[in-house]
């Protein structure tokens, strides 16, 4: 149950809601929709590195895609650990840790690219992901605090959107930093000389070293703003039984939310493993036969129309029932995969970028079905959807080991059962189907 916050007469403003007084935060919002901004571009950065390090390492997809497998176990390993520290640090101290980590982690890709090994960017990115797992804890709480409950969805609602505008721009920028050359393959290594050898290895680690220090220092100076910045410190206001009288199995017993789990488990994986493998996919000489530098263009287009949709969808989740919408969606993006997978060049190039608008509402509707009546439960089951969010570490990989069989194009029937699990969700899986007595 809300109750009430101290107002602040310098940065908010109140309204008064039945017998609770709830103040709105503006500038406090606006400090923490930069950070949403910031972890939705470092997060689609490694749509952008997947085919950089697969060039320079050699790689194949299988391995090239253990950087989704490594960024995205992190929420798995690090969830519960990131909920202890903000129960020990309060929101504030641990958005400013979650900022440094995140910022060590940037910083790590320097001596990685100097030392060109792999396992150390992989290193370098699980303690970005770790940094980035305390902040989504943290963050998404305290917007979710920041003014009255019934508006809740609402902040939430821009502060994704403006993390949506980071994977938008994360493209661009490393496109057009990362990926405007063509990495050279062994053979036209071997034939440079020694010293051409030296210099080319130079520049090939400095287009990663360059982009990931400058996040780095931005991190840390977003973390000295947080901590000067006099954010209102607020207590959580929901039930707290659950977390000393319930498990996450209670919650997990519920029908609808372990449907939810595996609907956040295969939407998130799906989501990001056509993002991971698009450059190489628009790459192919019989689909887009791009540059990397302009297949990174059309990534940052898939990503914007999620959040275009993010726009659309609220107004038409007004008007229709969330759980067909959500149907409706994942069946489009099913027809859209099976399309790029039958078909070459434009058809199959700009089938594949539409999928991103038909995204745009899964997460926060599966999320929404899947804490559904769980009352003092909620806190758990959102625990555990947060956690399937591994999905984005499992599919992508899944799927590079399928691609290293049959080829990438026909390697897409993974996202093509991601979203026909989806259509399941929506139209039974999401069902209420009892709530466990804790929970009434």
């Amino acid at each position: 149950m809300a109750t009430g916050y101290t107002p602040s007469p310098t940065s908010s403003s109140s309204t008064t809601s039945g017998d609770t007084r709830y103040t709105y935060f503006p500038l406090a919002l606006g400090v923490m929709t930069t950070i949403f901004f910031m972890w939705g571009f470092l997060t689609c950065l490694n749509d952008i590195l997947i085919p950089h390090l697969k060039a320079v390492f050699e790689l194949n997809y299988a391995q090239a895609l253990l950087i989704q497998f490594t960024f995205f176990g992190a929420y798995f390993i690090m969830s519960l650990p990131a909920g202890k520290i903000v129960a020990a640090l309060g929101y504030k101290k641990s958005i400013v840790a979650g900022l440094i980590v995140a910022g060590i982690g940037a910083a790590m890709f320097w001596p990685a690219a100097g030392m060109r090994l792999y396992p150390f960017f992989l290193a370098a990115l699980f303690i970005l992901a770790t940094g980035i797992t305390v902040l989504q804890v943290a963050a998404n709480a305290y917007v979710a605090l920041l003014g009255p409950e019934k508006t809740s969805s609402s902040r939430l609602t821009l502060a994704q959107a403006l993390n949506s505008f980071g994977t938008f721009l994360a493209p661009f920028f490393g496109g057009f930093l990362i990926l405007s050359s063509a990495v050279k393959s062994s053979a036209d290594i071997a034939k440079l000389s020694a010293a051409e050898q030296i210099t080319y290895r130079a520049h090939e680690a400095s287009t990663v070293q360059g982009p990931y220090i400058g996040l780095a220092i931005v991190l840390v100076l977003l973390a000295v703003g947080v901590y000067l910045f006099k954010l209102p410190a607020l207590e959580e206001t929901t039930e707290k039984a659950d977390d000393s009288h319930h498990s996450l199995m209670d919650a997990l017993k519920t029908p609808h939310v372990l449907f939810g789990v595996l609907g956040i488990f295969f939407y998130v994986g799906g989501e990001v493993a056509i993002g991971s493998f698009m450059i190489n996919y628009l790459q192919l000489p019989e689909i887009g036969n791009m540059s990397g530098e302009v297949a990174a263009s059309h990534v940052a287009f898939y990503w914007g129309g999620a959040m275009v949709g993010r726009f659309i969808g609220s107004a038409l989740l007004a008007k229709f029932s969330p759980r067909k919408l959500l149907a409706a969606f994942a069946v489009i993006n099913m027809l859209l995969v099976l399309t790029t997978m039958m078909t070459t060049g434009t058809v199959a190039v700009y089938s594949i970028v539409v999928i991103g608008l038909f995204n745009s509402i899964m997460f926060p509707t599966i999320f929404s079905l899947g804490i559904e009546r769980m009352g003092p439960l909620t806190g758990k089951a959102s625990s555990l959807l947060i956690m399937a969010i591994v999905g984005g570490a499992l599919i992508p990989w899944i799927q590079g080991v399928v691609a290293d069989q049959i080829g990438l194009q026909h390697a897409f029937f993974i996202p093509l059962i991601c979203y026909a699990y989806i259509v399941f969700y929506g139209l039974s899986g999401s069902k209420i189907r009892g709530v466990p007595v804790a929970a009434r």
